[in-house]
């Protein structure tokens, strides 16, 4: 066990009774550094930005080492590159790359450093068409969507031995920038994720291990609704949109009772990842349009938090330990990676 998995097994424990630590990196010769997920054992990953504006993933240790990579194909120019989305407790990591005709494909880089690309079959190879994947489970099952040549959006779930389950909503729209999205997956393979109808109008979905889908909605009528992280008890979080347009998170229970919550002085909150007890990350806007994060406790406590030396704070995601990675920005808008330990 972990010295971060001790800490936050140990009885009476919470975030809220020690003092969080903060650190900082940035991956050599980076222009910009953002941490996207942590797993358990306290494995990040996420991207970094070169001087000609690429993008490229890395993996740092507990103990602060990087190791950079890029996925065979990614293209090496503005805006193009590896995109890392998930890293899982084995410390398989998934995410996506962008061609040089900006075209996307899904990766799977296994703990040895081996790079396995693929596709969904009805990827398109166009420019913002192809294959996005988000999330990986301990079990080497991906989720994620394809888009296809008609920019019609299409969920997947990829198999560990590489085979795709493509899965649509039934009265997800099939026009152009319509469809449905798998976002996130947990251990017993429970999907979550959103689809668009025909009227453009967004809708949650969980959908089961046997592929059962069930329907959820935000509790106005929103314009916008994302849920980006499902747990182990099927918790599900994520944000939507007010009809102001304003973001709020929320929680959706096992049960399916749904809360909503908004960080202290926020204008607007983006929950962003849930960990197995149920604490919720996530970034904030405040009233003079400034990002913060915040942490959300099992009991509903609401905690702000900004990096050192930061202007603007995107907390991403929270492991079982309550360590929280994201990215800051500094007063020249540069981007640094943070790690933030609760004790």
């Amino acid at each position: 066990m972990t010295l971060l998995a001790a800490l936050a097994t140990s009885p009476g424990l919470s975030a809220q009774e020690h003092t969080p630590s903060f650190t900082t990196f940035d991956v050599p010769g980076a222009t910009g550094t953002a941490g996207a997920t942590i797993n358990p054992e306290g494995t990040i990953t996420g991207y970094y930005i070169d001087s000609n504006g690429a993008t490229h993933g890395f993996l740092r240790s507990l103990g602060g080492k990087f190791t950079t990579f890029d996925a065979p194909g990614a293209g090496n120019g503005p805006f193009l590159g590896t995109w890392p989305s998930h890293v899982n407790p084995t410390g398989e990591i998934t995410g996506y790359y962008l061609d040089p005709n900006e075209a996307g494909h899904g990766f799977l880089r296994v703990p040895d450093g081996t790079l396995i690309t693929f596709d969904a079959p009805d990827a398109g190879t166009g420019t913002v068409q192809g294959t996005f994947a988000m999330s990986v489970n301990r079990n080497g099952e991906i989720a994620g969507y394809s888009t296809d040549a008609n920019y019609v959006f299409h969920g997947f779930l990829r198999a560990p031995d590489g085979t795709f389950t493509t899965f649509e909503v039934p009265g997800a729209g099939t026009g152009s920038s319509q469809g449905t999205f798998g976002q996130a997956i947990n251990a017993a393979g429970e999907i979550a994720g959103s689809y668009i109808d025909a009227n453009s109008e967004y809708h949650g979905i969980l959908r089961a291990g046997d592929g059962t889908l069930t329907i959820f909605d935000a509790p106005s009528n929103s314009p916008y609704f994302l849920p980006l992280s499902i747990n182990p008890a099927r918790a599900i979080t994520g944000w939507y949109q007010d009809p102001s347009r304003l973001g709020h998170g929320f929680l959706r229970a096992r049960d399916g009772k749904f809360t909503t919550f908004d960080a202290p002085g926020a204008i607007a909150t983006y929950a962003q990842c849930i960990n197995p007890a149920g604490a919720i990350t996530g970034y904030y806007l405040d009233s003079i349009f400034r990002f913060h994060g915040f942490l959300r406790a099992p009991d509903g406590n609401v905690t702000t938090f900004d990096a050192p030396g930061a202007v603007e704070t995107y907390a991403q995601c929270i492991n079982s330990a309550g360590a929280i990675t994201g990215y800051y920005l500094d007063s020249s808008l540069l981007s640094h990676g943070f790690l933030r330990s609760p004790h």
